[in-house]
C-alpha cells in the first residue's frame, strides 16, 4: 500500500511541476547588491541558478529587508542598491531574488498610518527587484530581533482591543494591500517564502484549525496569505519555502510535505480561494547543509544511514529536486560560496567543509553540463557499450561470445518489435565517422537492445548518432531491469532525443542507476516505419561511466 501511495506522489509531482527544476543558494553568507557586483563571476562558478541577495537603504538608513516597520522610506535610499543590480549581467544565475524579512514587526495590523509604511516599503522593494532585473523577492516571516512576533496575535499591541478573529480580518485586508503594490509594480514577479502555510502544517490538519491558531507563532500568515490570494493576478507565482525540511532524510518526508501542502494546508486557505492557491503556490524545500557537518550530539544532524555525509545530501537533494515544483533552496551557516564579512561564517568555503558537495549541487542541477565537466576532469574512460561503432563482426558479450551471421543483427545487440515484417541488420557500409551501423528498417515499434550490467548509484553518460531516412520516429530509450533479469518500474525510464543536425543527429543523456536495479538496458528504437524506404541508423554508442 505505501509503494502505490509513494508511486501515486511522485506521478502527481510530476504532473503539476512544469519546466527545469532550479537550485537557489542562501544563508549567512548572502551578498548585498555591492558584493553581488564586485564578485558574479566568482560567484556564478558555484553550482547554483541564483542566490538571494541583501540591498542597503544607504547608510544610516538600514536595509531593505526591514519592512514591517513604520519608518518612512524615500525613493532615492533605493538609487545605489539599482544601479548596482543595473550594472550587472548574470548567465547562469537566472534567478535572483531581493531579501525581505518580518523585522521590526512592531506595527500593529489595526494601525493605518504604521501599515501605509509597511505596503509602500513592500512597493519600494519590488519596484527595485523589477528595475534590478531579478526574478522576484525572497520573504522571510521569521523575525530575528524583538518584538519578534509579526504573526503572533499576542504580540500586538492592539491585542486587548481585538480578537483573533478581528486581528485575521485586518491581516487578510493588509494582505491585499501588499499585493496590490507589489503586483503593481511586478506583475510577473516569484514571491518565493522560506515557508507559507507549511508552518501550521499539524494545525490544519486539526478539526478546527482555527483555535490553534490563535496561540501559533504564526497564526496571522494564512490570513495574510488569504490576502494575497484574493488579489494576486495569475501572472504571480508564490513559494512555500517548507523550512521544516532541514531535517528530511527520504523521499518519503519530501513526497509527504507535498501532499500535506497542496492538500490538507488548503483548510487554512479560504474556499473561494482554493483554485488559486492549488495553482498559483509552488512548493518548494529547504536543504539545511549545517546538518551534514555538524557532530552527531547536535539537535540539527542528518543521520548518514552508513553512507559519508555528502553521498546522503546527495540523495535527499536529488529527492527535493524530484518532489519540488520548481525550486530547491539550500541554506547554510557555519561555511561560505563566496566572499562575506559576516564573522559568524568560517573562511572555509563549502566544498572544503563537505567534498564533494559541489559535484552534488552540480549534478542535480543539470547533469549533462556536470558530466560533460566530469568527462574533461577525468580524461579518457572506456566505452562499456559493446560493439558501440557497428565495427566488429565478434564480441564477448554477458551470456558469451558472440558472431555475426551475414543478413543478422550487429555483433553484441539483440532486437525485438511488436509486430513481424521489419528488420534490425547491420550495415556494414553506412556509418557516422567510420563504415558500420546498426539500421531498423521498416519497424512499427521495435528496437536494438543492449544491456550492461550496474550497481544502485552509479551514474553514466549515454551518446550516440541517428540518421533518420524516409518516415517515422526513432530515439533511445534507457530501461532497468532488477538483478535477476526482471523488468523494472517502467516509470524510470528516460529518453534521448537527437539533437537538430543536417544528416547524423547525436543524442546523449546522463542516467543514475536506481535502487534495486542490477542492469541498464539501452534500446535503439524506431517507431512509425511503414515502408521500406522508412529506415533509422544509428552508430558510435558510448556509455561512459561518471564515478
Amino acid at each position: 500500500m505505501q509503494r502505490w501511495l509513494v508511486m501515486c506522489l511522485v506521478a502527481l509531482t510530476a504532473t503539476l511541476a512544469q519546466g527545469p527544476k532550479k537550485l537557489i543558494a542562501t544563508g549567512w553568507d548572502n551578498a548585498d547588491t555591492a558584493r553581488l557586483r564586485a564578485n558574479l563571476a566568482e560567484m556564478e562558478q558555484r553550482p547554483f541558478d541564483g542566490t538571494v541577495i541583501r540591498a542597503s537603504l544607504g547608510e544610516g538608513h538600514g536595509w531593505v529587508g526591514a519592512t514591517f516597520s513604520a519608518t518612512p522610506w524615500e525613493p532615492a535610499w533605493l538609487e545605489t542598491a539599482a544601479a548596482d543590480l543595473k550594472a550587472i549581467t548574470p548567465r547562469s544565475f537566472t534567478d535572483l531574488f531581493l531579501w525581505v524579512g518580518a523585522n521590526p514587526g512592531n506595527v500593529d495590523w489595526f494601525d493605518d498610518a504604521g501599515w501605509q509604511a509597511v505596503v509602500e516599503h513592500w512597493r519600494l522593494a519590488a519596484r527595485l527587484a523589477k528595475q534590478g532585473n531579478v526574478r522576484g523577492l525572497l520573504f522571510d516571516p521569521e523575525p530575528y530581533t524583538e518584538p519578534f512576533r509579526q504573526f503572533d496575535v499576542s504580540a500586538q499591541p492592539q491585542r486587548a482591543e481585538h480578537t483573533f478573529a478581528a486581528y485575521e480580518a485586518k491581516a487578510r485586508e493588509r494582505g491585499q494591500e501588499v499585493m496590490r503594490a507589489v503586483a503593481g509594480e511586478f506583475p510577473d514577479l516569484v514571491l518565493f517564502c522560506y515557508f507559507l502555510n507549511s508552518v501550521n502544517a499539524a494545525i490544519a490538519a486539526q478539526p478546527d484549525p482555527h483555535g490553534p491558531l490563535a496561540s501559533s507563532a504564526y497564526g496571522l500568515l494564512p490570513a495574510f496569505l488569504n490576502g494575497w490570494l484574493d488579489v494576486a493576478p495569475p501572472s504571480v507565482v508564490m513559494v512555500d519555502g517548507c523550512e521544516s525540511a532541514y531535517r528530511y532524510n527520504s523521499k518519503v518526508e519530501y513526497l509527504n510535505a507535498y501532499h500535506r501542502i497542496k492538500g490538507t494546508c488548503q483548510r487554512l486557505v479560504a474556499p473561494e480561494n482554493r483554485a488559486k492557491y492549488r495553482a498559483q503556490v509552488q512548493v518548494s524545500f529547504g536543504v539545511y547543509l549545517d546538518a551534514y557537518v555538524n557532530p552527531p550530539t547536535s539537535p540539527w544532524y542528518i543521520d548518514p544511514k552508513g553512507e559519508t555525509p555528502v553521498a546522503r545530501l546527495r540523495q535527499n537533494v536529488e529527492a527535493a529536486l524530484e518532489v519540488a515544483d520548481e525550486y530547491v533552496w539550500a541554506y547554510g551557516e557555519k561555511h561560505r560560496w563566496w566572499p562575506t564579512p559576516n564573522r559568524g561564517v568560517n573562511e572555509t568555503d563549502w566544498p572544503t567543509a563537505l567534498p564533494g558537495i559541489d559535484h552534488v549541487f552540480g549534478f542535480a542541477r543539470n547533469p549533462l553540463a556536470w558530466a560533460t565537466s566530469r568527462l574533461a576532469a577525468l580524461g579518457e574512460r572506456p566505452n562499456l557499450a559493446l560493439n558501440g561503432d557497428f565495427g566488429q563482426a565478434t564480441v564477448t558479450t554477458l551470456d558469451g561470445p558472440v558472431t555475426y551471421r551475414e543478413g543478422g543483427l550487429p555483433a553484441g545487440w539483440s532486437f525485438w518489435q511488436a509486430a513481424e515484417g521489419g528488420r534490425g541488420e547491420w550495415d556494414r557500409e553506412a556509418g557516422c565517422r567510420a563504415p558500420g551501423s546498426g539500421r531498423l528498417t521498416k519497424i512499427g515499434n521495435g528496437c536494438l537492445i543492449q544491456r550492461l550490467k550496474v550497481q544502485p548509484g552509479e551514474r553514466y553518460l549515454i551518446r550516440a548518432q541517428r540518421r533518420l531516412e524516409g518516415q517515422g520516429q526513432a530515439l533511445i530509450r534507457v530501461r532497468w531491469q532488477t538483478p535477476d533479469g526482471k523488468w523494472f518500474d517502467e516509470t524510470r525510464d528516460q529518453f534521448l532525443v537527437p539533437r537538430p543536425g543536417a544528416d547524423w543527429q547525436p543524442l546523449e543523456g546522463v542516467v543514475q542507476i536506481p535502487e534495486q536495479v542490477g542492469y541498464l538496458v539501452v534500446l535503439l528504437s524506431a517507431s512509425g516505419q511503414e515502408a521500406e524506404t522508412d529506415r533509422v541508423w544509428y552508430d558510435d554508442v558510448e556509455i561512459l561511466s561518471l564515478d
